[in-house]
Order: structure tokens, then sequence, then C-alpha cells
């Protein structure tokens, strides 16, 4: 990539101001998957190893922005990844920045490790998500002020910066393009972790340069999250299989019966030229695996692209996954976002899991796989097949914001080779 990275500078005795995505689950004081720690441990070590001074900054679940939220604070973070490095790893203070995180960050020795509180404990981090919703599309003076005071309270604390959280790469939040714009404005470098570099080869190779053929699977709930997608993947792609709620939409657009599955009534329209565009490219579900009750009742098959008026599609059919997976055979790239249907409940995950089977058969064979992350990560880490795909990202909405072409600033902002 045209990115520098850490790789291309020497961060001897250097105070290195790391953003990493440890937005991890919690069970109480625990953490219950600890991967995206164990995605970020090559450019963690690779600091450490070379005398860096390490300051880790990451946010962690969705806190208001107005002061600490101990559920989400990120202590068991801070002990995992200690765990996982075989050192101690210093927990900032509450406040997230001032004296004592200064405190912290100057009592460190080459080599060691301190984490910053959640970042979102502070308003200052998610201001420029607000901007959008202010009249002229800009903050306030309080909120400029707010946000450039924790911008340069962060900047402070480092003389490199690293990006290395993929999965906040579409937003303009302090810590991801503030901050690295204030340490290269200090003369510092600003460069991309491991774990970014990688994420970014991966979906620019499967998107500017697929092996063909090029299958890309959609599926997840919002059809109007993924019109752009399935409008940017149509013009690249030699098939877009869709599966999940989006599909009902798509299939009342064809002017399917779906029943009382799960449709966006004001999408059905915009999604009937998308279908045209498509034509033979685009291969919806032919039968459904469905319920009368979503929440009590049994599954019944449904034989045929129409559900009845009493039922709702809950996930893809066995003539679908069939259809699915031949698909899939021989493909050279594919891209995967989104389930096939409500895969957390057990008698409606087969369809999502003999679509991850028939990729992981297929990158067996030679494809090249990019799971983009979110629902469709977290499905093939829970049937155990993420080792047999390419690629597993970390990012769900960042992956999503870059195959659909959108800007990713954080990156932009970042050193260039």
């Amino acid at each position: 990539m045209a990115t520098k990275t850490v790789a291309d500078i020497d961060p001897s005795g250097r105070k290195v101001l790391c953003r990493v995505d440890f937005n991890v689950p919690l069970d109480g004081a625990k953490v219950t998957d600890d991967n995206r720690i164990v995605q970020a441990l090559p450019t963690i070590k690779h600091v450490v190893a070379g005398g860096g001074r390490l300051v880790l900054m990451s946010h962690l679940g969705r806190p208001k922005g107005q002061g600490v939220e101990p559920e989400l604070s990120l202590k068991p973070v801070a002990d995992r990844l200690g765990e996982l490095l075989g050192k101690p790893v210093a927990l900032g203070p509450p406040d997230v920045v001032g004296p004592e995180a200064e405190k912290l960050v100057a009592g460190l020795d080459d080599g060691d490790v301190a984490l910053l509180e959640n970042l979102r404990f502070h308003p200052g981090e998610t201001l420029p998500d607000k901007a959008k919703k202010n009249p002229d599309g800009k903050l306030t003076d309080e909120q400029e002020k707010t946000h450039r005071a924790f911008v340069d309270a962060l900047a402070g604390l480092g003389e490199v910066y690293v990006n290395d959280a993929f999965g906040t790469c579409h937003r303009k939040h302090a810590s991801m393009y503030g901050v690295p714009k204030a340490i290269r404005a200090a003369g510092g470098p600003a460069v991309a972790g491991f774990l970014v570099e990688k994420e970014i080869r991966y979906l620019h190779e499967a998107v500017d340069d697929p092996a063909r053929p090029f299958v890309a699977i959609l599926g997840g709930a919002k059809v109007s999250d993924k019109i752009k997608l399935i409008s940017t993947l149509l013009e690249r792609v030699d098939r877009i299989l869709i599966g999940g709620a989006m599909a009902y939409t798509l299939l009342a657009a064809r002017g399917e019966s779906v029943g009382r599955s799960l449709v966006e009534a004001d999408q059905v329209g915009a999604m009937k030229p998308l279908l045209e565009k498509g034509r033979d490219k685009i291969l919806l579900p032919c039968d459904h695996v469905a319920t009368d009750d979503f929440d009590a009742g049994e599954p019944r098959k449904v034989d045929g692209a129409g559900i009845p008026d009493d039922l709702m599609g809950m996930d893809i059919g066995p003539k679908t996954v069939k259809a699915f997976s031949e698909a899939l055979e021989g493909a050279g790239t594919i891209v995967w976002n989104g389930p096939m249907g409500v895969f957390e409940k057990d008698a409606y995950a087969a369809g999502t899991k003999a679509a991850a089977e028939a990729v992981a058969k297929a990158t067996d064979g030679g494809a090249v796989s990019v799971i983009g992350g979110g629902d469709s990560a977290a499905a093939v880490n829970r049937m155990e097949l993420a080792g047999r795909m390419t690629h597993v990202s970390t990012g769900g909405g960042a992956s999503l914001a870059y195959l659909e072409g959108k800007p990713m600033p954080p990156i932009e902002v970042l050193d260039e080779k």
C-alpha cells in the first residue's frame, strides 16, 4: 500500500501513540472474545521489541461521552492484554487525558505499554459525528473548542502516531483523524499498523484486482444500508448472492409475496431499477425457512420464492443453499458481508453455516475470501471456520465503507511512502 507503516519507523525511545480497536465483548470484568486484541498484537509487539514507549488508545461500547461509565472501563482489556504480552499494561486515569495521564506516559520506559481509558468517556472524541446533525453541518464554537482541546491533549502524549484500528477508519473521530494531523504538524510520523495494512491490502485486491470469477455474498437486515454497495459491486462482480432479511425487500420488488417477513417498504421502489441493472448477476433465495412467531414459532420450510401471508422468513432454504454453493464453486475471489438468516438462533443458522462452509471449501481450492467483519465475522468464528478464510476483517462498518468506495479520512491523513 502507498501508506507508510510501523515497519518504516524507528520507535526506539519514542512515545508511540497507537489507536487500536479493543471494542470487545465483556462479561463483567472478563473479556469473552479477545480476537481484536490478538489481531493487534503484531503491531504492539513490534513497537515493544523496538524499544518504543507504547501508549494505546481505544473505545469500548457506546458511552454517552459525559464521564466514566464503570461497566465500559477498559480495565478488563488491559488485564487481558497483559496476560497475552506476559507483562503488565498500565491503565490510564478515568478522565482519559490530563495531568495523571501525562504522568503515566512520562513514567514509561523503553518497551513499556500503557492503555488510556475508554476514549469515548470524553465528549471530544466523537464530536465530529455531531457536526452532521447541526444545521450547517459544522461543529458549534463550543463543540469545536472541546474537540480541539481533546485532540491537543491526546497528541501531546506522543511523538509518533500509529493507526491500527481499521474498525473506525470511516470516522473522523479525534483519535483517528485530528491526532495524526496534530502529530504530523509537530514533525512526527503518522503511519498504519500491520492490521490496517493487511485489511486495506485484502480489501483493495478483492475489489480492484480480483481473480475471476468474483462472487459477492450479501446478507443482513437492511438493504438500505447496502444499496450503494450493491450498485458498486454490480460493476465489478460476476455474481451477487443475496440472503438475510434484505433479500425479502428485493423479492418484494420482484413481485413475490413475502408474508410477514422484515421488509423495508420505502426501499421496494428503489430496488426495482437495481434488479433490472443486475439481471442475471443477482441471485435471490428460491426457498426459505420461515415461522409464524419470531420468538416461539417452529421452523417451517417454504418451497418456493414466495412466502405465505402468515409466515415470516428466517433463513434461506435447502434449494437456495444448493444454488448458492454451486455459484461459489470455482470462484477466484469471494467477498462476504452479512449473514443469510437469523443465525443466532440454532434453528435458523443452517443457511449461514452452509454459506460459510462453501466459502471455506472454495478458499481451500484457491479462492481469495474476504469476510467483511460484523455478523459475518462473528458467524465464521462461531462456526470455527475463520482459519479457512483468507482474511476475516475486524471492521464491519469500515469494510462496508471501503467496499462502497467511500472516503477513509483516517487512512488518507497518514504519511505516504
